[in-house]
């Protein structure tokens, strides 16, 4: 752009601030009503459709799957696009503070008078990037399986064991598959493959600290303590 275009530029700018109207209490006026009018509808929301709260929060509970809010979601999914533990802490904190700090320094180094979208094409198509990301990442968060599941397939003999193991705490401390935490216990994708039914059993009712012991699930609910030695001794 040179001084002849810039000086019509700001003429016209000039002239169209001149017929604008102020930000008070034009604008503060029209925030102001939008912002009543959402309240409103969340008021009648309310008092129409309730609000569940669910029930009474049991911290000791090893069934609760715990999910972030929907815009959270991507960092979500990202967490398990990311998979090695050491590189965590880039996921959480690293990438969105990169993000942000691009985005607060974008007047800085983008600094060109052109508005036009199909003129700017590095920005639109950075922008447009990060947009499709983050909604690719978030439906990927949405739909994924819950935390407290197992997806490796087994046979339906099977399926009640395996519901045992995602309902019992195992994927606090081990992995099945692409589930659960890499520690601090071993992976158990392949335990049946290197332990036989009675060493898994042994383990579970006497285990080394910090697992705990499932003595009791199989004094309480031996059907259930079987069905969970019989999955694990599948897992090969």
């Amino acid at each position: 752009m040179n001084n002849r275009e810039k000086e019509q530029y700001l003429r016209e700018y000039s002239v169209l601030k001149n017929q604008g109207k102020p930000f008070f209490p034009y604008t503060v006026f029209k925030d102001g009503v939008m912002a009543t009018v959402v309240l409103l509808v969340i008021i009648v929301m309310a008092l129409v459709l309730g609000a569940e709260l669910g029930p009474k929060a049991d911290p000791t509970t090893t069934t609760y799957v715990p999910r972030p809010e929907w815009y959270f979601f991507f960092l979500f999914e990202l967490l398990r696009v990311i998979k090695p533990p050491e590189l965590v802490f880039l996921a959480t904190i690293g990438i969105p503070t990169i993000c942000l700090i691009l985005l607060l320094l974008l007047p800085f180094f983008d600094r060109g008078p052109e508005r036009h979208p199909f003129r700017r094409p590095v920005a639109m198509l950075a922008g447009l990037t990060t947009i499709a990301a983050m909604a690719y990442l978030t439906v990927l968060g949405a739909i994924a399986g819950a935390p407290s599941e197992i997806e490796l397939a087994s046979t339906p003999e099977f399926e009640q064991g395996k519901s045992v193991a995602a309902s019992s705490g195992c994927l606090g401390c081990h992995r099945f598959g692409e589930n659960g935490n890499a520690g601090p216990g071993p992976a158990l994708t392949d335990i049946g493959a290197r332990l036989p039914a009675q060493a898994i059993e042994r383990t579970l009712l006497n285990p080394t600290a910090p697992m705990p012991s499932y003595a009791s699930l199989r004094e309480e609910q031996p059907e259930k303590f079987a069905e969970l030695v019989d999955y694990l001794a599948s897992l090969k």
